[in-house]
């Protein structure tokens, strides 16, 4: 029976639940590992995305023969240059939008209430006893509107200190970043060298599997964010819909999430669009639309479907899961994770399947 696959596969499992059992009973020895790792998780993580979008111009400046060091400085500079015309004149134009979106939240709300109110006084379809369940509603809303102030700020005070952390992971992303432009290429043959030959090149063809993987899919959504703000701006600019600009840029950050960001970012618009035009929300749609098309057909495809194979019933399956354990930070990186565990398990499969058949040809 110990020679049974079978047998094998059930003794593997029984000490991976064991040991998970283990490490789950002492947490106390790893919690201070957990913290050190949560410490520097972001600036790597964040230095990592800049790596995979600017290692291109990196690599363009080296075919213009400029040394390592010097083409990683011109990726720097046009970060630095990037960053400029941001602040400039694009964080002016999002603070005046998003001030001024804010103080109309209140009219909004005083619209709404009026709204319901007339349409309740004057309609005799609905039944009295959904007619109390709105006025108990907005009741419980207007009561609870101190202790939603009170929420908000305990966050804003809150986020002050998170905010600190913030900017100092902040000033260790360029670190990070300037070392793995310089010496990312070196990473795989450090690893490899701890292993013979076969079981190297083995790890080898892994590890490149996982870059290409991860490669495809951080530029692509990058391209993929882009083109879903450039449009949704000219889109919303050519309908006339306030704060265009602040709209379009939540639409591409949000977009980022696959299959279901489109639906949560022409939300905020169609809101805003109601209020100032009870037609606005329709065209706000048909720029989603049009928006959703174009990058549909001339980006995504090459990013969600043939770059990582992806079944779209397995992304919004994945997006959802991680939504619910991990918010927005789960449904952001859900996918890039589950890519590169399914290529380390499609690999090792396939390893496996290879080893059998040389068995196979060795007893034949």
């Amino acid at each position: 029976m110990m020679q049974k696959r079978w047998f094998q596969t059930l003794i593997v499992l029984i000490l991976v639940f064991l040991l998970v059992l283990l490490v789950s009973a002492t947490d106390w020895i790893f919690e201070p590992i957990f913290q050190y790792v949560g410490a520097v998780a972001f600036p790597i993580i964040g230095a990592g995305v800049l790596f995979y979008i600017t290692r291109p111009l990196m690599h363009l400046l080296e075919k213009l023969k400029m040394h390592r060091i010097v083409a990683i400085l011109g990726v720097f500079v046009v970060l630095i240059a990037a960053l400029f015309i941001i602040a400039r004149y694009i964080v002016p134009i999002l603070e005046n939008q998003f001030s001024m979106l804010v103080n109309n939240i209140p009219g909004w709300i005083s619209t709404a209430e009026n709204i319901i109110d007339y349409w309740q006084e004057n309609q005799n379809v609905i039944p009295d006893e959904v007619n109390e369940t709105i006025n108990e509603t907005i009741s419980n809303i207007r009561a609870n509107v101190q202790t939603y102030i009170e929420t908000v700020m305990s966050f804003i005070f809150g986020f002050i200190g998170e905010f600190i952390s913030l900017m100092f992971a902040l000033i260790l992303i360029p670190f990070f970043l300037f070392f793995m432009l310089k010496d990312g290429e070196k990473f795989i043959p450090f690893i490899t060298q701890f292993f013979e030959k076969k079981k190297a090149d083995n790890i080898r063809s892994l590890l490149y599997k996982i870059d290409d993987s991860l490669t495809s899919y951080i530029q692509g959504q990058m391209i993929v964010a882009l083109c879903i703000g450039v449009l949704l701006y000219i889109g919303y600019s050519i309908i006339g819909l306030d704060y265009a600009m602040t709209l379009a840029i939540f639409g591409a950050i949000i977009c980022v999430i696959p299959f279901i960001g489109p639906y949560l970012a022409v939300t905020p618009a169609i809101i805003v669009g109601f209020f100032q035009d009870p037609l606005m929300p329709l065209w706000v749609a048909i720029v989603m639309i049009v928006a959703q098309q174009i990058e549909g057909n001339l980006v995504s495809p090459n990013v969600m479907g043939k770059a990582l194979h992806l079944h779209p019933l397995t992304v919004i399956t994945i997006v959802l899961a991680a939504g619910s354990i991990g918010g927005f930070l789960g449904m952001l990186f859900a996918i890039p994770v589950y890519a590169v565990v399914k290529t380390i398990i499609s690999h090792f499969y396939h390893t496996y399947q290879d080893a059998q058949k040389d068995e196979e040809d060795a007893l034949i």
